[in-house]
């Protein structure tokens, strides 16, 4: 399995980006699906999550500001994200929680996308 991120990039506070994860040779689409957030010197953490039937989860700091979906045909699942703000700043990663704080994955970790937010 292969995950790779895409869609990263520099932004001003209260812009937009879409976050893409690919998923090849995989079961992704029966898997539950979590976008990961690592900042500047800090732990990774999940700041969302779908199910393989549509159901999301979100972290606090991103409820109403994040959308998660997915594509189980393409193998391919999004985080779109507005209203930006500097502490969203950091590399974000894609992979299969086993739990449902995202601390356990089923896959290695691939490279991440960087996501840059300017004040």
């Amino acid at each position: 399995v292969q995950l790779q991120a895409s869609g990263g990039g520099l932004v001003q506070a209260g812009g937009s980006l879409r976050l893409s994860c690919l998923a090849s040779g995989s079961i992704f689409s029966r898997a539950r699906v979590g976008w990961f957030h690592q900042g500047p010197g800090k732990q990774r953490e999940m700041v969302a999550s779908i199910s393989s039937d549509g159901r999301t989860t979100y972290a606090d700091s991103v409820k109403g500001r994040f959308t998660i979906s997915r594509d189980n045909v393409e193998d391919m699942v999004y985080l779109q994200m507005n209203s930006l703000k500097p502490e969203d700043t950091g590399v974000y990663y894609c992979n299969a929680p086993l739990d449902s704080s995202g601390y356990y994955v089923a896959h290695s970790w691939g490279q991440g996308t960087l996501v840059t937010v300017s004040s």
